[in-house]
């Protein structure tokens, strides 16, 4: 009699008895919610042979181990969990629902048939006599293992990977709900009967029977629990503890809450809104011990409460003095999972990690920066650098996990310590090929963010990354290409990783529309390094992509812009899809703007401009503007003949030189000459210039005030000579000199993109340009240009010095015959 009753209340019981033990053998102990889920799913979907349904449930594509607390870890058998294909999706914080991975895979494919060039499977690495080179024989081998080891699926689980702090000491047993604790199987057949019992009596029972009737059918295998939920009797018990939650004691709902988790209970459930409901009523009346615990339940119900959360944080900050140091991690840890940064709790939270630092295990540091990350609480340079600190002393023993999560913070703080970057080369390496491929982004985004440059790190993650490639999700592979590129590391694998990375790119195509920024950064990485795959550019620049990136939270447009500029300028070849040209006017007039507001001011700018006017003969030999307006910095734009002269050509700063200038200027017979022929005899710019150029001497106030006027006599002569050959250039939109300037003779001539260089250009503590700074040097070149630097290391001291120091060190940089040589 009990078996026709389990039959009827659980559908194909035995047959699902059967895969789950299948299953087990394959995976070890633990079971996700994702695994749960896909039973289910194969389970009320399966309507052919039982064949067909071993298939299904085995199919490589959905096999996922939930918890993998040493994704991170040092040991490679840790990292890893075996499966039966090649393909395989990484897990992480943004594509991570259940049945993300089976929807992925079958957009990969679509993706790959849109686009014919890109192959579906990466090529097989060949080998690489230079990496061996260059590697350590310990990396080598690292990744000779891994190519063996394609067929492996790697994991982690965003859920349980930082709760691992939580196994440290066990206080947070009562401050957390612990899913593997051991749990004694309730037999089938008593299942049978509570539910039967439900149903007969209608949900009549006393609160005492139902939290109890709860606890006992969470116990039941782990295979019934998505066939119990779906059961009309367990429907009917839910529906009575609903009716009378108001007359359980808090123990007993805290129960009834662990055991929604352990059935997985649908976060929208009806029970699950009375449950926070009644909770929120009685916070003011339980410990923080209890609240810290039913925030942790909710987490691992993936149900957000932010009334709950809001009440828990007002508590609190009441009662912030009696926070012991579990409660005090546990609370970050529910902050972080929340995203959600309490204001008036943020002095607290310094002064408690000041109090306990020295306490902290390793990975309660951990917990702590990665709750501090995730919900975007701000924190002061002094106690991250307390933090950086202790880690920098102690990174050997810490786990891979906890390091990165330390790296979040220090990058979201622009933190640059130096003593832990520098431990990080030495540490890092090795690991890298036990990394998860997202602890492997994160920590090369960091050294990109920090622009802190480690060949040691950043060769260790190419040598890695190709065999995993697949694991990237499209923010994974957009950042990596992104850390290379601003970092301007080409490694010595580069066409195989470049390529692995490209085809990934292809391969997630159908991610970047709902994620369009990740696409633009992927593919401004890539043209950093001179490498502009068309097909994507094409796809980033159509009209329907332009308007997507309308609709992100980043503003995008200036990516936009630098990427298509980019293109014109490095890819005459192109043929595809382009901005508009009234994005482009939107765009230059922005960045324009920003520029007078906050760069042409700066005083290392300002200086260099005005003695090099001073020096040349005038603002119209000297214009401070954004020669490429798409790389977001300014120039010093100088022209000179063939012979070293300087010439004319800021017609603009001419005339409003002359607007300045011509005010009380005696006319002299000189100026009367110039006036009806055009020209000085008295002084010509040529000779002015000599002077400039003699090294070691300074004129006196009195050649100063002289060569003024002769500078304002050569902007009237010049005026007057547009307007004798009826040429009137407009001003502000020629970059060259008019016909005028030159007595409608065109020289040829040396153009000059001079460089005032400051720290943000170079990668940190070296003298290695960044990989913007080095695509507008380069399409400066390919435009003509001869570029000049006054790096900050040169210049930046000479601002404090005499005026005849900074003249003699511009003269040299400016007239250096080699540049002359250089543009012939």
């Amino acid at each position: 009699m009990a078996t026709v009753l389990i039959c009827r209340r659980f559908p194909r019981l035995s047959r699902v008895t059967t895969f789950l033990t299948t299953a087990k053998r394959k995976a070890g102990s633990g079971s996700s919610k994702s695994k749960q889920k896909k039973e289910e799913n194969s389970e009320t979907a399966n309507t052919g042979t039982e064949s067909v349904a071993t298939i299904q449930l085995l199919n490589p594509l959905d096999y996922r181990v939930s918890y993998n607390p040493s994704a991170y870890a040092k040991s490679r058998a840790a990292s890893w969990q075996h499966a039966a294909g090649n393909s395989g999706q990484a897990l992480g914080d943004t594509f991570t629902s259940r049945g993300t991975t089976q929807v992925q895979h079958t957009f990969g494919t679509t993706s790959s048939q849109a686009l014919p060039p890109i192959r579906n499977t990466l090529p097989k690495p060949k080998p690489k006599p230079l990496l061996e080179q260059t590697i350590s024989t310990q990396l080598s081998a690292a990744q000779t293992k891994e190519e063996a080891e394609k067929e492996k699926t790697e994991t982690h689980d965003s859920k349980e990977d930082p709760r691992v702090f939580q196994k440290g000491r066990p206080e947070y047993r009562s401050l957390s709900y612990d899913k593997f604790e051991p749990i004694e199987t309730l037999p089938l057949e008593e299942g049978d009967l509570i539910l039967h019992s439900v149903a007969v009596c209608k949900g009549s029972q006393s609160p005492e029977t139902i939290t109890d009737y709860f606890r006992k059918l969470s116990c039941l295998p782990v295979e019934q629990h998505a066939a119990l939920v779906s059961e009309l009797s367990f429907n009917t018990l839910c529906r009575c503890a609903v009716k009378n939650i108001r007359l359980f004691n808090t123990s007993d709902l805290i129960d009834i809450l662990k055991a929604c988790i352990r059935l997985v209970v649908p976060p929208t459930h009806p029970l699950l809104n009375a449950c926070e409901n009644e909770f929120c009523r009685r916070v003011w009346d339980m410990n923080l011990d209890q609240l810290l615990l039913v925030a942790d339940c909710w987490r691992c119900l993936e149900r957000s409460v932010p009334s709950y959360l809001s009440i828990l944080f007002s508590y609190a900050n009441i009662h912030w003095k009696d926070l012991t140091l579990p409660q005090f991690v546990q609370l970050m840890y529910i902050i972080g999972e929340g995203r959600r940064s309490p204001v008036d709790l943020t002095q607290k939270v310094e002064s408690m990690i000041l109090k306990y630092l020295d306490s902290f295990t390793l990975e309660e540091v951990g917990a702590i920066c990665l709750g501090l990350f995730k919900s975007l609480s701000g924190i002061s340079d002094h106690i991250m650098r307390k933090i950086a600190d202790r880690v920098s002393l102690q990174m050997e023993d810490m786990s891979t996990y906890a390091l990165v999560n330390v790296l979040k913070m220090l990058r979201y703080t622009r933190m640059d310590h130096l003593p832990l970057l520098k431990e990080l080369g030495k540490v890092i390496p090795t690991r890298i090929p036990t990394i998860n491929i997202q602890g492997v982004m994160h920590i090369t985004l960091t050294c990109s963010s920090l622009h802190y440059f480690d060949e040691g790190i950043l060769a260790a993650v190419a040598v890695s990354l190709p065999s995993k490639v697949t694991y990237c999700r499209s923010k994974d592979a957009a950042k990596f290409l992104w850390s290379f590129g601003c970092l301007d590391y080409e490694p010595p694998n580069e066409e195989e990783f470049y390529s692995s990375l490209i085809e990934q790119m292809h391969r997630k195509l159908h991610e970047f529309r709902k994620f369009p920024e990740h696409l633009l950064t992927g593919l401004l990485g890539l043209a950093f390094v001179k490498r502009f795959p068309e097909e994507l550019i094409d796809y980033a620049l159509r009209y329907e992509f332009v308007q997507k990136t309308r609709g992100s939270k980043y503003e995008l447009k200036k990516d936009l812009f630098t990427l298509s500029k980019s293109v014109e300028i490095e890819c005459p070849s192109y043929q595809g899809n382009r901005l508009p040209p009234q994005l482009y006017e939107e765009v230059t007039e922005m960045v324009l703007n920003f520029a007078e507001q906050e760069i042409y001011v700066r005083p290392e700018i300002v200086e260099a401009a005005s003695l090099l006017e001073s020096m040349l003969g005038g603002p119209e030999y000297v214009k401070n503007h954004m020669i490429l307006p798409h790389t977001r910095s300014s120039d010093l734009e100088v022209h000179l003949a063939m012979d070293g002269h300087p010439i004319p050509f800021n017609l603009k700063g001419s005339i409003a030189d002359k607007k300045l200038k011509d005010i009380g200027v005696s006319l002299t017979d000189d100026l009367m000459t110039q006036l009806i022929k055009g020209r000085s005899n008295s002084q010509s710019p040529v000779k002015v210039e000599n002077e400039a150029r003699t090294p070691g001497q300074e004129r006196g106030k009195e050649a100063q005030t002289l060569r003024v006027g002769d500078c304002a006599a050569l902007s009237v002569g010049a005026v007057i000579g547009d307007a004798r050959l009826q040429v009137e250039p407009k001003l502000g939109h020629c970059l060259e000199a008019s016909p005028s300037l030159t007595l409608n003779r065109q020289p040829q001539r040396v153009k000059l993109a001079v460089q005032v260089s400051n720290r943000n250009h170079y990668c940190f503590c070296s003298k290695r340009l960044l990989g913007l700074h080095c695509l507008k040097r380069r399409q400066l070149r390919q435009l003509g240009y001869v570029v000049v630097e006054l790096p900050f290391w040169e210049w930046f001291p000479l601002l404090k010095r005499t005026r005849l120091e900074k003249l003699s060190y511009l003269h040299y940089k400016v007239f250096d015959p080699a540049l002359l040589s250089r543009a012939g």
